[in-house]
């Protein structure tokens, strides 16, 4: 028979490995920004990838809200900002970062169409501080542990073959689509067997050319809403096959009611979270309160905690009632 010492050494051994495995997850943290974007991806490397740095002022409200997204992964700098595109709730917030949290490189996808072929002031001082490159689609961006394809950037998408889509019949493009939104920068993420795409807030005809007739991006396991929920998709992203969404939203931003319930509807899906109860969705279009980070108005800024393993299992945690779920590998 063991003695007790022996005994205790291998159960402390064995907790330790397992206390180690269970920190090898890819963790994403989907800050409250009160319907911009701010998402924090944090593979098990430690290298840091930021999308998005939400609205400038309101006493550095969202700049505060990454700062303790950082603080609870662990980290104190950002290798990586990748900013979308430039309006005001996906950029405002860099200058308030950067008096929180150091940024090594700047990425984004060239100059604004809305600012007479300019940075947006704050921002280009910003970049001048550190490095910065002007992404394309089609491109890989390093990150140590993760493979990042840009999938959209600058009216531009990915190119090579796809699989075909059942989802595109019917479904043509719409004229008059201008601005920044189109020009946004979108990315997939992949861990392992664990694939995770994000937008930006590109509309309906990069949606289209990304997924029909082919979809480009493949299956996923967790999606973005493309524009915070603020416009209905078409209805070929139900080809991206996610088997989760989180939603974007503030409670009075994104959210719209007929996107929530095409996203809520799609085939297959398992849970659709969201980062704030939508005013707009009332009771009949919002996710059980369980799967919503922020249920009032005003709120606490919670975020929602995605930690992926390379097997493609997940776990979404919800910080301000506890709630978790599992998703097993498939």
């Amino acid at each position: 028979m063991r003695n007790v010492p022996t005994v205790r050494l291998i159960l402390l051994g064995a907790a330790l490995a397992m206390a180690a495995h269970g920190a090898k997850t890819l963790d994403i943290y989907f800050v409250d920004v009160e319907g911009g974007q701010s998402t924090l991806v944090v593979p098990p490397s430690g290298q840091t990838l930021l999308i998005d740095t939400g609205y400038a002022g309101n006493s550095g409200r969202d700049a505060n809200r990454i700062a303790a997204a950082a603080k609870a992964a662990g980290v104190k700098r950002i290798d990586t900002l990748l900013t979308t595109h430039f309006h005001s709730d996906h950029v405002g917030g860099v200058p308030n970062l950067l008096e929180r949290l150091p940024v090594t490189t700047f990425l984004d996808h060239g100059v604004s169409v809305e600012d007479g072929g300019k940075y947006p002031g704050p921002y280009e001082k910003a970049i001048a501080g550190g490095s910065h490159r002007v992404i394309v689609a089609g491109e890989k961006i390093a990150v140590k542990g993760l493979d990042v394809t840009i999938l959209t950037a600058a009216g531009k998408h990915l190119d090579g073959k796809g699989v075909a889509n059942p989802f595109c019949a019917g479904i043509a493009p719409v004229e008059h689509e201008s601005g920044e939104n189109p020009q946004s920068a979108g990315v997939l993420i992949q861990f392992g067997k664990f694939r995770f795409a994000d937008p930006g807030d590109i509309i309906w005809n990069e949606e289209l050319a990304l997924e029909c007739p082919e979809n480009k991006v493949g299956k996923l396991d967790l999606y973005l809403t493309a524009h915070h929920g603020s416009h209905v998709s078409p209805k070929s992203v139900y080809g991206l096959a996610p088997r989760v969404i989180v939603m974007n939203n503030g409670p009075r931003k994104g959210g719209v009611p007929n996107a929530w319930k095409l996203l809520h509807d799609m085939p297959g899906l398992e849970d659709l979270w969201q980062v704030h109860f939508s005013v707009a969705g009332g009771k009949e279009r919002n996710s059980a309160d369980p799967f919503i980070a922020n249920l009032d108005e005003p709120c606490q800024g919670m975020y929602l905690k995605v930690s992926a393993a390379e097997d493609g299992s997940f776990t979404v945690y919800n910080p301000r009632n506890k709630y978790s779920k599992t998703y097993a590998a498939k």
